[in-house]
């Protein structure tokens, strides 16, 4: 019982720890991918024109 203390604070930071690579993951995911969807995108409206 004296290092329940210390255990619940080992386990936020593993949490804050995960959750920060998972955002680093995405945000790198969206940086490689970011502009190839948006000219897939940009392909799809230009097909589309103006009647």
């Amino acid at each position: 019982m004296l290092f329940a203390p210390k255990e619940k604070g080992q386990g936020l930071v593993e949490y804050a720890l995960i959750l920060v690579l998972v955002a680093v993951v995405v945000i790198a995911v969206l940086l490689i991918l970011g502009p190839l969807i948006g000219n897939i995108f940009s392909k799809i409206v230009s097909g589309m024109g103006t009647p």
